[in-house]
């Protein structure tokens, strides 16, 4: 099983309605979220762990993640309210105004964390939940318990305008970084993480000397580009789609790449550190192929198994 670890909000997206007023209708997301959701449409065994809220819109969410398949045992239920995104697309691209003050994801504490049972194999972490403290200090330390014996997944998803204390935020994510097995980054994320390289592939290299054994990064319409542990570099060209907007397509390029290395046994910390070229050019593949899906259709609604 993928334990996908961080944030579930509501993402308000505009609509026009039947007078041309434009209204903002409630969509269930977050990162994480959209990342479970996608995994367990593409039918890998899949659980959320994050601070969910028992309000209508928290029921919205578990809603959501049982009509997807996603388990909900490690769930963190408090009556504190959702996190509520309103998003603002300009020319398909989303932007975003987050109300997140004292929320049940932004307040999930040590406390919360649970004991994973043995068929967790694989733990994600991504998102805001990185960046926004205290819940960021709660999602570093069930990475710091699980490191040694499952493989860790990260999508950093740079967010620095969330972080109240950018040197505390940047020292955080390294740390994570230098224990995962698998990082999937942007090219604009490289640049944060390794500023002193200019040079993507050398800003790739210098992340994959952290630590990571398997890098992947994301170019847009250039494709995906993918680092093995010995060195090696795969590619796969972007798919082509008529983009109705961007919002969760990382996070299904993400489910995509982690489905298909699932499901060819291959998403654990032995079998990563010593992956082929075939194995990791086929997640590549297929998460740009899922990813392509979701961008053609409103929002993030990513495809089912059967639309593949």
């Amino acid at each position: 099983m993928i334990l996908c670890c961080g944030e579930a909000l509501i993402d308000m997206i505009p609509e026009e309605t039947g007078t041309g007023v434009e209204a903002y209708v409630p969509h269930a997301g977050g990162a994480v979220f959209n990342t479970a959701i996608a995994l367990g449409r593409l039918g890998r065994p899949v659980s959320l762990f994050s601070g969910i809220s028992t309000d209508l819109f928290g029921t919205q969410l578990q809603a959501a993640l049982k009509a997807s398949h996603v388990e909900d045992r490690y769930l963190a239920l408090s009556d504190r309210p959702t996190t509520l995104a309103f998003v603002k697309l300009e020319d398909g691209h989303a932007k975003y105004a987050f109300y997140d003050e004292n929320t049940a994801g932004r307040l999930l504490g040590t406390a919360a964390i649970p004991d994973l049972s043995d068929d967790v194999s694989a733990l994600f972490f991504g998102g805001i939940s990185l960046a926004c403290e205290p819940c960021a200090d709660t999602y570093q330390e069930v990475l710091a318990r699980a490191h040694k014996t499952r493989a860790i997944i990260m999508d950093p998803n740079i967010r620095p305008g969330f972080a109240s204390d950018p040197q505390r935020y940047r020292a955080r994510l390294m740390e994570m970084l230098s224990r995962a097995d698998l990082v999937k980054v942007s090219d604009e994320d490289l640049a944060w993480i390794i500023p002193e390289e200019q040079d993507p592939i050398a800003q790739a290299n210098a992340l994959q000397a952290m630590g990571p054994s398997v890098v992947l990064v994301t170019r847009g319409a250039e494709g995906a580009l993918g680092l093995l542990p010995d060195g090696q570099s795969v590619e796969v060209p972007a798919e082509p789609a008529i983009v109705a907007d961007t919002v969760g397509a990382g996070d299904t390029f993400n489910a995509g790449a982690m489905a298909r290395l699932d499901e060819l046994g291959l998403l654990s910390k032995p079998a990563l550190r010593c992956l082929s070229p075939d194995a990791l050019q086929q997640a590549l593949a297929y998460g740009a192929k899922v990813a392509a899906i979701t961008v053609a259709r409103p929002g993030a609604n990513p495809p089912w198994a059967s639309e593949l």
